[in-house]
Order: structure tokens, then sequence, then C-alpha cells
């Protein structure tokens, strides 16, 4: 009998340890947000948080992080190259898992892709690309040669007899070379009658292409439009005419930000050729994910753009970003 009762409390020891085991399981395995494996702690850098779009694609991707259990780093290289680089070995150290990548200069950038790599954490590349698309994992950007193709569309449209034009870029920054290049395409069979009179760099910046432009009309007064890299050099430009208390000049840019579409409504601004930080910061996220679990996943991700003028700039609305 003894024996008989010795079996039976080792057998329900046994079946309460199972039950003890497989009742633990869920805390383990527990729905979790995105990832969370362990908490996923990512690097963030653009060129520069002094303009609109990059604050609104750095909180784009925030609440993608943050929503699902993450952290995210965000440093500000003041479109300082040697800084970008620096905050780059600075976030390794930190031994980030991931880094969302927007390049000062698209090949000054190249030792800071060095280092992640060589530390092997992943880069997604977004808005600009690097010229050195092997070192990074993914690029998420605008079709920014079809926001300038737009541009030069409409322009053409506006001006079929041509005219003399001027030019505010920034030539480190690729995504803005290739708006440039698409805005010259997009004259089409009218470009032999522009004449580009002034091409200068105003570093994706209001209070740099203010002057600049500035200068351009005081040297070229029978100017009839402008082409801004983006739209804070659209804004200076805009600054310029009204100071110079100039009218009627054609004022183009790449964006779509808030301010530009508000001034494409006030009758200040011509057109801009719209992107969308927030879906460019999604994208972003989603590929970042997507690395970060060995999914599979595209090497180049292209975000829509299209033009906002006066015939549809009721359609976007002034007081958000698309």
């Amino acid at each position: 009998m003894k024996k008989i009762v010795s079996i039976l409390f080792v057998v329900l020891l046994s079946v309460s340890l199972l039950a003890g085991c497989a009742g633990s399981k869920p805390s383990d395995t527990a729905a979790k947000p995105d990832g969370a494996a362990k908490k996923l702690k990512f690097g963030y850098t653009c060129m520069t948080m002094n303009n609109p779009f990059f604050i609104t694609l750095e909180k784009s991707i925030r609440d993608e992080v943050e929503k699902n259990g993450g952290t995210l780093v965000t440093l500000d290289p003041q479109l300082d190259t040697q800084k970008q680089i620096a905050q780059v070995e600075d976030m390794i150290a930190q031994k980030v898992d991931l880094i969302f990548l927007n390049p000062v200069d698209w090949k000054g950038i190249k030792p800071a892709l060095d280092a992640a790599q060589k530390a092997g954490i992943p880069v997604v590349n977004f808005d600009a690309q690097v010229f050195d698309k092997d070192l990074v994992n993914s690029i998420v950007a605008s079709d920014n040669f079809n926001a300038g193709k737009v541009c030069g569309e409409d322009l053409a449209k506006r001006m079929p007899d041509g005219g003399k034009i001027a030019i505010i870029d920034s030539p480190t920054m690729k995504s803005v070379i290739d708006r440039i290049d698409g805005f010259m395409a997009g004259l089409g069979d009218k470009k032999d009658k522009f004449t580009v009179v002034a091409q200068q760099d105003g570093k994706g910046q209001l209070e740099v292409s203010m002057p600049i432009a500035e200068a351009i009309l005081q040297a070229h007064p029978d100017v009839k439009a402008f082409m801004g890299g983006n739209d804070p050099t659209a804004l200076g430009i805009i600054a310029a005419l009204k100071t110079a208390n100039k009218k009627g000049i054609l004022v183009y840019g790449v964006d779509g930000a808030p301010e530009a579409k508000a001034a494409i409504k006030d009758g200040d601004m011509t057109a801009t050729g719209a992107q969308s930080p927030i879906n460019i910061g999604k994208e972003s996220y989603k590929i970042a994910m997507q690395i970060l679990k060995n999914e599979k996943y595209e090497k180049y991700v292209p975000v829509k753009t299209e033009l906002i003028n006066a015939d549809n700039v009721d359609k976007f609305g002034v007081k958000d970003w698309q």
C-alpha cells in the first residue's frame, strides 16, 4: 500500500511540475510589441533638424519605434559632415541595433558607413541616398527626379516661350541633385528656350538662400523664374522677392511643406514637388524591422511625389504634411 501511495505521489508531483512549466511559457512569449524580444535601440541622423521636413520624418519614425517598445537616439549634425561621422561613431559605441541615416554629404559620409558595416550595424538610408549604396542595407526615398520634373513641366507650360531662370540648389545632397536634373528634364523640348543665369548653393536653408536670391535679383533683374532645391530654399527666395518688391516671378520648390502650400494658396509661390515625410518614416521603420528580423526586404523603396499648385492645393490642405 505504501508503495502504491509513493508511486501516486511521484506521478502527481511530475504532473504538477509539467503544468507549472507549461504555465510559465506564455510570460516568455506573450504578445509583445513589434520585434521586442529585446528592447531595440535605434539611431537617427539627418543632414539638419533645422527643417520641418526632417522634424516630421523623425517624429514618424519615433512614433513607430516607441509604439513598439524601442528607443530612438536622435543626433543633429547641423549640415556638418565631420560632425555627422562622429555622431554615427557615437551611435556605434552606444551599440544601437540599427541606424536611420540621411547624409549631409552623399559622398563624404563614407567613413561613417564603413564604421557601421565593420561594427555589423545595419543602415537604412532615407530621403537622400548615399553614393556608396553597397554600404547601406536599404534606401527609402522619394522619387526626387520626378519631384523636380513635375516642376519643370509646369514651368514649360506657363512659359512656353522660355526666359531667364535661376536655380538655388545643394550640390552635396543627392536628393537635390536629382530634383534639379528632373527639373531640367521636365522643360522638355522647351529647354533650349530657357537660360540659367545663376546656379548657387543655398544649402537647403531659408536663411542662406534669401541673400543669394537677393544678389541674383540685383545681378539679373529680368529673371523670370526660380527653382529651389527644397521648400525652405523656395521660401527664402519668396522673402527676397518681397524685400525687393518684385512681383510676377515664378517660384518652385520641393517638399510640400505646410508653409509652402500656404504660400501657393496666397499666390506667393507657384508650385512644389510634394513628398511625404510621414510615409518615408513609416516605410523606413518597416524596412528596419524586416532587416532586424532577418526577413526579406527591398533594397530600394521609392515613395511617390506629385505636383501641388494653385489648382489642387486645397485638396492637400495647408496645415499639415501629406
